[in-house]
Parts: structure tokens; sequence; C-alpha cells
């Protein structure tokens, strides 16, 4: 994973995809990785308390945290909570970079305090975005943003000063890995101007595993014993992974999406200390 440090409000998920590897972490609690998962969330309702104390910590030197990392920061739960909003806020606050990872739409509420951030210490957004195809999105992921919604989102964010992109994340064999699904992801982020997109396989770690498996035999029976066995593991063969993504990078220059990086955070002085 590239951060260090990550924050995530809520534990459970209502956008209920079915491959979503957070719903490993339910099991830890004695909770069912399918239908617990996406109806038993639970709120960290202290986290900006807890998260403005640590931020005042003499040892905290200001690193990126990455928000959203396991279960949705924008599930619609944050309506109610808004604790992605208080957290974001303390960030401010504490002049502390950001990066988050979301498919819900509610993000664009937060504009005012997203392109703060951007403009005086870094901020990343990642648009998660697994298909176009509106079949095969109400099959795998039954509670999210339909996905154009979530590209005039990262569109609203681009224009307000934000840096964000798309995650084509996680790429399914079989399923959404053919060359004309990615491409109309990779053509449709790079006409909401995209800032970079990046690419991730399905990965199956057990729990996720047994519900995905099981997801597959009921939507997609043809593709079980293939799944079977291109995951003995947790992670399909390297040369699969390998010719995913060159696809994806060939896809990126023809359309002419270039990942542009992120500026080097500014470490400024916080504009608020709590006491």
């Amino acid at each position: 994973m590239p951060f260090k440090w990550s924050l995530n409000p809520y534990k459970g998920c209502v956008h209920g995809c079915h491959y979503c590897y957070a719903r490993r972490y339910h099991n830890f609690l004695g909770l069912d990785a399918g239908q617990d998962f996406q109806s038993v969330i639970f709120v960290k309702a202290n986290l900006p308390h807890v998260l403005r104390r640590e931020l005042r910590r003499t040892s905290w030197v200001g690193e990126e945290v990455a928000i959203g990392t396991a279960t949705d920061p924008y599930q619609p739960i944050e309506g109610r909570y808004r604790l992605t909003r208080r957290c974001l806020e303390a960030f401010a606050d504490h002049s502390n970079p950001v990066s988050l990872v979301t498919k819900g739409t509610l993000i664009v509420r937060d504009i005012d305090v997203l392109s703060d951030l951007a403009k005086r210490v870094g901020c990343t957004v990642c648009f998660s975005i697994t298909t176009l195809d509106r079949e095969r999105w109400q099959q795998l992921e039954p509670g999210t943003p339909p996905p154009h919604q979530r590209l005039r989102a990262m569109e609203k964010l681009v224009r307000s000063g934000v840096r964000a992109g798309v995650l084509l994340s996680p790429v399914l064999p079989g399923i959404t890995d053919d060359r004309v699904g990615l491409e109309r992801i990779v053509r449709s982020a790079a006409d909401h101007g995209a800032q970079f997109l990046g690419t991730r396989i399905l990965y199956l770690q057990p729990g996720t595993r047994e519900h995905f498996l099981g997801f597959l035999k009921s939507e997609y029976p043809a593709l079980l014993a293939e799944y079977q066995r291109l995951y003995p593991g947790s992670y399909t063969p390297k040369r699969f992974q390998e010719r995913i993504r060159n696809n994806v990078q060939r896809l990126k220059e023809e359309h002419g999406l270039r990942d542009r990086p992120a500026p080097p955070p500014r470490v400024l002085q916080p504009l608020l200390m709590e006491p």
C-alpha cells in the first residue's frame, strides 16, 4: 500500500461491493462477511476528537494520511454523522496533507475544505470505478452511486483545484477486463479531467474469497472454475497482472491521459491550535 498512515471513520459499508477486501474484517468481530458487512455499520463516534489529540502530539511530523482505505468514508451514513468532514477540518486546522479513496458522490459537499487543503498542503482524491456497464455495476456494487455520477463529482473537484483521478479497481478477470470495458473507463476519465489513473487487480483473501466465490456461483457460474485456477492463493499470477496493467497503460497513452504527480507537500503552521 502506498501510504504509511490511514484512517477509516466507519467499519462495514452499505455499498455492498461483492469483491470488497474489507469484508473479511467483519469476520474478526464474529460477524458475517456477507450480509452483516453491508448492514451492520460501526461508527467511530469519537474519531475527530481522538484525531485532534493525535495531531497535537509533538512527535507528529505532519505526514500524509490516507482516508477510506478499508471502507468508504462517504457512504450514506456520513450524511448523518459527518465524521469524514470533521476529520478533514481537523487536518486543515493542523495543515496536514491527506488523500481519500471513495465511490461516494457525497464528497462534493466538502469541496470547500478539500480545495483549501489542496491549495495549502496537498489533497488527493481517488474515485474507485470498476465498470461503466450498467448491468455489471448493479451486480457488483449494488449500493454505490452510478459510476458516471462519480466521474462528474471528480470533475467538480478538479475544477476546484483538488488533485483527483480514477482508481480503476479492482479489475475482475473475465468480467471487467475486456478491452472495450477498460477503454470506456479510461476515455471517460480523460474526458472528465482525471489527473491520474491507477489500476489494481482483484485479490481474494480469506473471508472475502468465500463471499465472492459464492457470488460467482450465483451470477457467473461459468467463471467459477477459472477463478479457482487463477487464484490458488490471494493473488493472480504476476504475468496476468502485468498484462492488464500494460493494456491499461496503452489505453492511457491512446487517450492522452498522463498522470500528474502530486506536488510536494508544503508544511505550514496550523491556522488553529486547540488547547
